[in-house]
């Protein structure tokens, strides 16, 4: 895993281009203390966000109580909520 972080860093990406790998890595240890959490992910647009992909993915199963994120103002997205279960935006 140091690996890869070094070479993020010399590349500059940001956690924009964190590897989803990285992320479930990382983040296996912390289950307990994500339980009923408000996690709030402060990204350039979800969608593109592996950090969101991660906390979305397993938002059940890491018993989260609310998911937040934020996107660039002229994102397509911006001031709606996300529908990511298909029954239509909220």
């Amino acid at each position: 895993m140091a690996t890869t972080r070094g070479n993020s860093r010399k590349n500059k990406l940001d956690e924009f281009y964190t590897q989803l790998n990285d992320i479930e890595l990382e983040l296996k240890h912390y289950k307990d203390q994500l339980k009923d959490k408000v996690i709030f992910c402060n990204c350039d647009d979800p969608y593109e966000s592996n950090f969101f992909k991660y906390f979305a993915m397993n938002f059940n199963h890491l018993g989260l109580k609310k998911l937040i994120a934020t996107c660039y103002d002229d994102s397509p997205i911006a001031y709606t909520q996300l529908d990511i279960w298909g029954g239509g935006e909220n």
